[in-house]
């Protein structure tokens, strides 16, 4: 495993947020950004303004939190040998402690966000996951905990074999420390190819899922998102759906609690919109803000990310 240092100390020391540190365990990519205007012209070219960025949903994630003044983020993922050194400099510039360990095998994972720059900004993504879904139990370390006040596993983790391997690992000892743990189910899309009921086996002992509308809907068979987020409560003990430009909704104990209103932005590029919401809400969640609240903080994130292009915070404010 190999890391950059950071003035946040080593894993042992006392850690600088108030309550620990967030642990992120998750992707880190390569983002081939594509924004076109209008319908791809199939068999031709389409005119596009393109920008390579890192990327990848739990080291967006991670990088969101940082923002959040005092709070220590440390990222456990996996990528090749070809851009290990680019992307722990990337990840220190945003304020997060990288751990990363280079697969000798294979390539960093590389996804190509196809972003219409019209109004809406939707975004379509094809997926390479390289090295990224090659982390494994033997990538895990007891140590990794030391100085942790909470987990967060990227979905992506549960979409290959000897990733769920490791999340089973991380979960164990999680609870063996007390540490809560939450979940975003990155990916519908995967959702459907492993099984609703696999995923939600998988996530037993979870303390906080973060889905979108999309994916709630999915995990719970249900048209409405609200009703969704509380069923999801029933089997989760916080579950916050992220609604995108209609807001966010918080359930505990098979009801509602909040209904969170968006704030206005005008979408250049929507990639990262998700992470950045729960990158802001795990922080202050982190620093002891009351999930209404941290959702709030997350709308705002989200409502930032989806004006510029990437998936990541700017490192220059």
């Amino acid at each position: 495993m190999t890391g950059a240092s950071s003035p946040n100390g080593a894993p042992g020391e006392a850690p600088g947020a108030a309550g620990g540190a967030l642990l992120v365990v998750g992707d880190v990519v390569t983002d081939v950004v594509a924004l076109h205007r209008g319908p791809l012209a199939s068999g031709t070219d389409t005119t596009a303004a393109i920008r390579t960025v890192p990327g990848g949903a739990g080291a967006n994630v991670a990088c969101w939190a940082a923002r959040r003044d005092g709070t220590e983020v440390r990222l456990l993922g996996k990528v090749g040998m070809d851009s290990a050194a680019w992307h722990e400099r990337e990840l220190a510039t945003s304020g997060v402690r990288p751990l990363l360990v280079i697969d000798p095998e294979a390539p960093t994972g590389t996804v190509v966000c196809l972003v219409n720059s019209g109004a809406s900004a939707e975004r379509t993504f094809l997926t390479d996951s390289g090295a990224a879904l090659r982390l494994a139990p033997d990538d895990w370390s007891e140590s990794l905990l030391d100085g942790v006040a909470r987990l967060h596993l990227s979905g992506y983790l549960f979409f290959s074999e000897p990733c769920r391997a490791l999340v089973a690992v991380a979960v164990e000892s999680a609870r063996a420390r007390g540490v809560p743990v939450s979940v975003d189910p990155a990916s519908a899309g995967f959702l459907t190819e492993l099984g609703v009921d696999r995923f939600l086996a998988l996530t037993e002992g979870v303390d906080v899922l973060l889905p979108s509308r999309d994916e709630a809907c999915l995990l719970t068979g249900l048209p409405d998102p609200a009703d969704a987020a509380a069923k999801l409560s029933r089997h989760v003990p916080l579950v916050v759906v992220k609604l995108g430009d209609a807001g966010a909704l918080v359930a505990r104990s098979g009801e509602i609690r909040a209904r969170v209103p968006a704030v206005p932005a005008t979408p250049v590029d929507t990639t990262g919109a998700g992470d950045a919401f729960t990158g802001a809400f795990l922080a202050a969640l982190l620093a002891g803000t009351g999930p209404e609240e941290s959702a709030a903080e997350g709308c705002r994130a989200g409502a930032r990310a989806v004006e510029q292009v990437g998936g990541r915070p700017p490192t220059n404010t």
